[in-house]
């Protein structure tokens, strides 16, 4: 199956429980999802293919309250609220050759120095990965979702998509690309999951308050757990786990990322609190996700080859 983007199947700025699917998938079925962002103001020069579903989008009228342009919500059949929301995400592809950056005043990690907006288009070459920079040098390309998450809890309306929360949303989190999954706790039925923010490249922090952000087609699968006790999100890469604290606190963050892994660590290794709270000392990352989007973010990585269960 697959879901493009445009006026009829994406949302902008809100993430919310009442909005009706765009489209249904299965449990394990593999889905690709077209995503676009950015508003009029961002858009290139001439010589740069522009996606035909943005403009559309531009012209159906800008959004009541700021944020990104999210391609869904898909409902995925069974999924009811306690489950979790397994999301493998397969591929992830640039559908355009440009990307944008901006700075914005009173926003970002040092909203008051800089006080006047600066935008600038960076050329995107998917067959050589690059992002040519126009000041000079190139970024390797490593693409990724910075929004995905499913519908929040009905109780909590019409929210932003700019904080991330427990159901997922603007986690900002590089290393989320191809070939890692993401699992999201479940709020209504059918989990309602919708992805955008596309960005070809973003370091850790994104303290300017963007990424490259850009246009992406992601293939995913979408999986309903129910052996899972997840209130929170967590990921995985085909190295490390990942538990993830999200705060407008950093220090909070870090506490709720930490004892998070902890738990993650004496259940997976079979050791105690103590044990795990020392191994997380000697063999866990800390790394700040974002500082940028109000909740910011904290995630800690732990290598897999670290759990060997006790024996």
């Amino acid at each position: 199956m697959k879901v493009g983007a445009g006026p009829e199947t994406c949302h902008w700025g809100y993430f919310d429980a009442t909005r009706a699917p765009v489209a249904h998938v299965q449990s394990g079925a593999e889905v690709v999802i077209d995503t676009v962002s950015g508003a009029p103001q961002v858009l290139p020069g001439d010589g740069y293919h522009v996606p035909p579903e943005l403009l559309e989008i531009h012209a159906a009228g800008l959004p009541g309250m700021p944020g990104h342009i999210l391609t869904g919500p898909l409902a995925v059949e069974g999924a009811a609220p306690g489950d979790v929301l397994q999301v493998d995400i397969l591929d992830v592809a640039l559908r355009q050759d440009w990307g944008y950056t901006v700075i914005r005043p009173l926003a970002g990690t040092l909203p008051q120095d800089f006080p006047d907006t600066h935008a600038v288009t960076i050329d995107l070459d998917a067959e050589a990965g690059q992002a040519r920079l126009p000041w000079g040098g190139t970024l390797p390309l490593s693409p990724f979702f910075g929004v995905m998450g499913v519908a929040p809890p009905p109780g909590w309306g019409r929210i932003s998509t700019i904080e991330p929360r427990a159901h997922g949303g603007n986690l900002d989190n590089k290393e989320l690309v191809a070939g890692t999954t993401l699992y999201l706790p479940v709020f209504n039925h059918g989990a309602l999951f919708s992805c955008g923010d596309g960005h070809g490249t973003q370091g850790d922090g994104e303290v300017c308050v963007t990424a490259i952000e850009t246009a992406l087609q992601g293939r995913f699968r979408l999986t309903v757990r129910r052996d899972l006790d997840l209130s929170y999100p967590e990921a995985e890469t085909p190295t490390h786990w990942i538990t993830m604290g999200l705060n407008a606190d950093l220090d909070i963050c870090v506490e709720i990322a930490l004892r998070r892994m902890i738990a993650l660590v004496a259940d997976r290794a079979g050791i105690t609190r103590e044990e795990a709270y020392m191994l997380c000392s000697l063999a866990g990352d800390l790394r700040i996700t974002q500082t940028v989007n109000r909740e910011k973010g904290v995630h800690m990585m732990m290598a897999k080859e670290r759990l060997q269960p006790r024996g």
